[in-house]
């Protein structure tokens, strides 16, 4: 049976018939296990550059799986059996129950990275992965995924613990901060998004925060103006940003971070 993507118009033209067939190739190998498969990260959040941009998809399943069904999946969405049309396809697939508990932990039960500009990773073990990356993904799955097969994502996806969140983009913040495996362009815009989401607790597309704290943060405009700009480019034509004020920038987020998860633990307190 042919399966269509529950709107076609939600998702990027440029990505529409490769979407349309990651949900068919996923129906195919999970048949009636399948509960969602959900359109995250700069899809969801509306601001996907062609040649930039990752696609990330989550999978929502049931349990049992019959044996070997992971790895079957595995195989037939990676690149370039499933040529992937944007830089790389991040795709995770959770337990109906852990995804449906506000958790933060990794969880998964597998992690697809694939693509023609992404490092290849097949994981079935969450213990051998950094929690964050998975637990800031689902906030923002709760909050912005759109379903592109099966139940929405707010009534498979739960909202994970705002101290959970916080902890992750901590972790998150000093992995950017190390620069190792990441663009310039991309370490400053994923700042600007962690503080945008301390200051308000939604998420926001990357370039839509940088605009946010440049307007609030006139020392770091420059820098946040050229690093939007860099995002508009492919990520072999990425601009060079001055090292020292990436560095700067980014270790003025982990503060901000820090306060305001210092702040939600005094407000946690009984008492006060």
């Amino acid at each position: 049976m042919t399966r269509t993507l529950a709107d076609p118009r939600s998702v990027p033209a440029e990505l529409r018939p490769y979407l349309q067939e990651v949900v068919r190739r996923t129906h195919s190998v999970c048949g009636s296990h399948l509960v969602s498969v959900i359109a995250v990260g700069s899809v969801a959040l509306g601001d996907y550059r062609h040649g930039r941009s990752d696609t990330d998809v989550t999978v929502v399943v049931d349990l049992p799986l019959p044996r070997g069904t992971l790895t079957e999946l595995a195989a037939a969405l990676t690149h370039p059996a499933l040529p992937c049309p944007a830089a790389g396809l991040e795709l995770v697939v959770y337990d109906e129950g852990f995804a449906a508990r506000a958790s933060g932990e990794a969880g998964y039960l597998l992690d697809l990275n694939t693509g023609p500009l992404l490092p290849g990773k097949v994981s079935l073990d969450p213990a051998r992965s950094p929690a964050f990356w998975y637990v800031i993904d689902r906030s923002v799955a709760h909050q912005a995924g759109r379903a592109l097969h099966g139940r929405p994502a707010r009534a498979v996806i739960a909202e994970p613990a705002r101290a959970d969140v916080l902890t992750a983009l901590r972790a998150s913040v000093r992995e950017h901060s190390t620069g190792e495996g990441h663009l310039a362009d991309n370490r400053v815009l994923n700042g600007c998004r962690s503080v945008q989401y301390c200051r308000t607790g939604r998420w926001q597309a990357k370039r839509r925060a940088a605009r946010a704290v440049a307007a609030a943060e006139a020392r770091f405009r420059p820098l946040l103006t050229a690093a939007a700009h860099s995002y508009e480019r492919p990520r072999t034509a990425a601009a060079d940003l001055p090292a020292t004020e990436v560095r700067a920038f980014l270790a003025w987020v982990a503060e901000q971070v820090d306060a305001t998860a210092d702040s939600e633990r005094r407000r946690r307190k009984p008492g006060e």
